[in-house]
């Protein structure tokens, strides 16, 4: 079974549930947060090559948020949008210009809480490989591919500390040539990788 048989397998036969992982995992001693979170969606855009690799993007330096940072084409789910699918959809044609009907929805895997007052939901998509992308320029500096195989490998995840707002928190950060990848968009990555291996496990 190839890597994206076994992503197709893992996403069809999980779906989106309670979330398995969210900043809160890696605060020391930190609890779940009970506040309502905003709703969001991310797309995670696997390019389907012979080697499959995963379409992200670096945000410019200049958003009040998140600047500079590699992301998911994502955000808030809007009321206008169906459901999370519609936002991610939505969200990566007004990014990077993706066609939403070069996107073949696998479905959404597991919920990922933010620190930040999210509660992200990442719709997995296979699109074709060189398609004539334009990243919006205020909100997306750059469009990149990564291979997917790396980034699921747990040997590249790394669990870093840092002090943020007064307190140690951990967080994910997966160093791939010059890009560094960290945060939710990690977490996500990561929490993919572990459905994958408990799949092989079982």
């Amino acid at each position: 079974m190839t890597l994206l048989e076994r992503i197709d397998a893992v996403v069809r036969g999980g779906g989106a549930g309670a979330p398995l992982r969210g900043d809160w995992d890696f605060e020391f001693g930190a609890e779940r947060p009970g506040r309502d979170l905003k709703p969001a969606a991310v797309l995670i855009p696997i390019v389907d090559r012979a080697e499959p690799t995963l379409l992200l993007t670096r945000r410019t330096d200049t958003l009040r948020r998140h600047a500079g940072q590699v992301a998911f084409p994502g955000g808030r789910i809007d009321p206008e949008d169906a459901d999370a699918i519609a936002a991610a959809l939505r969200e990566a044609h007004e990014e990077v210009a993706l066609p939403a009907a070069q996107v073949r929805v696998i479905g959404t895997t597991d919920l990922y809480e933010t620190g930040t007052g999210y509660r992200i939901t990442p719709v997995v998509g296979v699109v074709p490989p060189d398609l004539p992308l334009v990243p919006a320029e205020a909100e997306v500096a750059a469009v990149f591919e990564a291979p997917l195989a790396y980034l699921l490998d747990p040997a590249n995840h790394r669990l870093h500390e840092a002090e943020w707002q007064g307190r140690m928190r951990r967080y994910y950060a997966i160093e791939w040539e010059t890009h560094y990848i960290w945060g939710a968009t990690a977490g996500i990555i990561v929490n993919l990788s572990r459905r994958l291996a408990r799949q092989a496990g079982a």
